[in-house]
């Protein structure tokens, strides 16, 4: 969902979809300041032993904004990204972020792995992209 979709996350599931209270629970205590960040959001998916997306179900349906992508690509203030183009792009780098594509699109997760394979910030590989005119696509929270 975009900025301007802002309180109507929910609307992305069913009507009667309620958040499991432990998970909204633990939501609330993260995000305490009534954002969270999308860092706050995964150490709360690690704690409860859950998939990151169940807790991106959660944070919608409570409708709490997620901030600060740990990719850069959103929630560092109105239309604004955390990151900007790489100057350059390594041929390896380019290599493995054109050989993972899905659909002409870098998933959330392959831009994690790949930035643990070459021992990169997460940051790096969405500048990367930004440069290649890649889009990451599927977020592990179901944000994107």
């Amino acid at each position: 969902m975009t900025h301007q979709d802002r309180g109507g996350y929910s609307k992305k599931y069913g009507p009667g979809q309620k958040p499991a209270p432990s998970i909204a629970e633990a939501v609330k205590e993260a995000g305490g300041s009534g954002k969270i960040s999308c860092a706050d959001a995964f150490k709360t998916a690690r704690k409860l032993k859950i998939q990151a997306r169940e807790v991106g179900v959660t944070i919608d349906l409570l409708e709490i904004p997620i901030i600060q992508c740990q990719l850069g690509l959103f929630g560092y203030g109105p239309g604004r990204k955390g990151i900007k183009a790489a100057e350059t792009v390594s041929p390896t780098l380019k290599s493995a972020i054109e050989g993972a594509l899905v659909k002409e699109k870098l998933p959330c997760a392959t831009a994690w792995e790949i930035a643990k394979k070459f021992k990169l910030p997460k940051k790096e590989v969405a500048s990367a992209c930004e440069t290649l005119k890649i889009k990451i696509s599927s977020c592990q929270l179901g944000t994107f």
